[in-house]
């Protein structure tokens, strides 16, 4: 597993993104105020800025791993008791996307994006 994206759940979309580009990050997707996803500026990693409107310490972070075979890698865990919240499903944002809780209640995504997670065709240039 490769831990690479992270999105960020918020009421202030817009002074998020300006904030993490301030630090550095490239912005590459922009459908501001609803979302947006930026580069970082060392390594191939990226962060999402998602607007939601229930926004809490225990609702914002959702942490991503990218998984070569997502639905082999979804069997495995499940055969070794975890319990997910979804099935891998592909999305219209052109991801393979499954979920599950860690013991603390904050949501993990293992997924499968391959260059649609860097190079979407929707990609900003």
């Amino acid at each position: 597993m490769n831990l690479n994206q992270a999105t960020i759940y918020t009421d202030k979309p817009q002074e998020t993104v300006e904030f993490f580009q301030k630090l550095g990050l490239k912005l590459i997707v922009d459908s501001i105020p609803r979302y947006a996803r930026l580069e970082c500026p060392d390594g191939d990693s990226t962060l999402s800025v998602h607007t939601s409107d229930e926004v809490s310490a225990a609702l914002n972070i959702v942490l991503y791993f990218e998984c070569e075979d997502l639905d082999a890698k979804v069997k495995e865990l499940k055969n070794l008791g975890l319990k997910f919240e979804t099935e891998p499903i592909d999305q219209t944002w052109l991801w393979r996307e499954s979920y599950l809780k860690d013991p603390n209640g904050n949501k993990i995504c293992l997924f499968y994006a391959g260059e649609n997670r860097q190079n979407p065709p929707w990609r900003v240039n």
